[in-house]
C-alpha cells in the first residue's frame, strides 16, 4: 500500500471532517468516523495533524475562507463612500461563490453553524479572520450603521443577527443542492432577495423603549 504524505493526510481529513460536519453537524460528528472515512488507520490522526477537533474544524473554516477570499478581493472595488446594501452585495457575493461546487456547498453548512464565534459581538474577530478582507468588509458594514446613529450594542447585535441570516440563507440552499432538490427561486432572484432582505434588517427603524 502507497503511503500517503503529511500534507495528503491532512488534506484527505479535512475533506472528510467537511463532509461529515455538514451532514452530522459540528458537534454530532465522530472524530473516529471522520478518521475512517479519510482512509485512515491510526485513530488519533485528528489529533496528530491538527491538535483536537477544534484545530480540524479551524482547518476547515480556514480553507472556506482562502476560497471566499479569493472572490472577495476579486470583485470590482467597493467605493469608500458606498453604502449598507451594496456592502452587504459584496459579502453575499463571495460567500455565495461557495454554491458552485460541493465542497462548497458542506463548507457554508459548516459555517453557518459557527456564525456567533466571527467574534462580531466583541469586535474582536476569530483568529482565523483577524486581517482579512472579509472582516474589513464587516468593520465598514458597522461603520455604516453607527453614520446611521444605531447605538453600539445594538448595531453590534443587529451585525450578528444579519450574518447569521446570510450563513443561514445560503447554507439552507447548500443543503437543496446538495439533496438534488428544486429551489423555489433560481439563484439570482435568491441572492438579491437576500441582499435586500439582510439590508432591510440591518436599516429598521430602532424600536422604542417600552417600560
Amino acid at each position: 500500500m502507497a503511503r500517503t504524505s503529511g500534507p495528503e493526510t491532512r488534506e484527505k481529513l479535512i475533506h472528510a471532517a467537511e463532509e461529515l460536519f455538514a451532514a452530522q453537524g459540528v458537534d454530532g460528528a465522530q472524530l473516529r468516523d471522520i478518521t475512517r472515512l479519510a482512509g485512515q488507520a491510526n485513530p488519533s490522526a485528528v489529533q496528530y495533524h491538527f491538535g483536537s477537533r477544534a484545530g480540524l474544524l479551524d482547518a476547515v473554516m480556514a480553507g472556506w475562507l482562502a476560497r471566499t477570499e479569493r472572490v472577495l478581493v476579486a470583485l470590482p472595488p467597493v467605493a469608500e463612500d458606498a453604502g449598507v446594501r451594496e456592502l452587504i452585495t459584496a459579502l453575499v457575493t463571495a460567500e455565495a461563490s461557495e454554491l458552485d461546487t460541493e465542497r462548497g456547498c458542506r463548507c457554508l453548512r459548516v459555517s453557518a453553524q459557527l456564525s456567533h464565534e466571527s467574534g462580531v459581538r466583541a469586535r474582536t474577530p476569530h483568529p482565523t479572520l483577524a486581517g482579512t478582507a472579509y472582516w474589513a468588509l464587516i468593520e465598514r458594514i458597522a461603520g455604516r450603521l453607527a453614520d446611521d446613529g444605531l447605538p453600539e450594542p445594538l448595531l453590534l447585535e443587529r451585525l450578528d443577527l444579519a450574518l447569521t441570516v446570510v450563513g443561514a440563507a445560503l447554507a439552507d440552499r447548500a443543503r437543496q443542492y446538495l439533496d438534488g432538490a428544486e429551489p423555489l427561486t433560481d439563484r439570482p432572484l435568491f441572492l438579491a432577495d437576500l441582499v435586500e432582505t439582510t439590508t432591510a434588517l440591518l436599516r429598521a427603524a430602532q424600536p422604542r423603549r417600552t417600560r
